[in-house]
């Protein structure tokens, strides 16, 4: 896709520390921009992602009552980080009353 024009409207002093920086870094101010943009764009569509995954787990947990005992996640954790042989935890059910 051909670039478009965005125009940005900075206070001064921000314009100002993101010239000194960008020229710190080898980078014209214009380029810093796009960066820093492209930076926060994909980290807030992986944190929206974790998001989404959270909810649709927890629905799944509401759904089936299957979950994991935490004590055993974390121990499978640390045993697999480890490098250690570690079979996967067995889930439990929770009634449907407790959920």
């Amino acid at each position: 896709m051909p670039p478009t024009t965005t125009s940005l409207k900075l206070p001064e002093e921000l314009k100002e520390r993101l010239t000194e920086v960008a020229h710190k870094v080898a980078q014209t101010p214009h380029a810093y921009m796009v960066e820093a943009i492209a930076e926060k764009v994909e980290r807030d569509e992986k944190r929206q992602a974790f998001y989404k995954a959270g909810r649709e787990s927890f629905a799944r947990f509401k759904a089936t009552g299957i979950a994991y005992r935490a004590e055993d996640v974390r121990e499978y954790i640390l045993k697999l980080a480890a490098g250690k042989k570690v079979r996967r935890p067995k889930p439990i059910r929770i009634p449907k009353s407790e959920r």
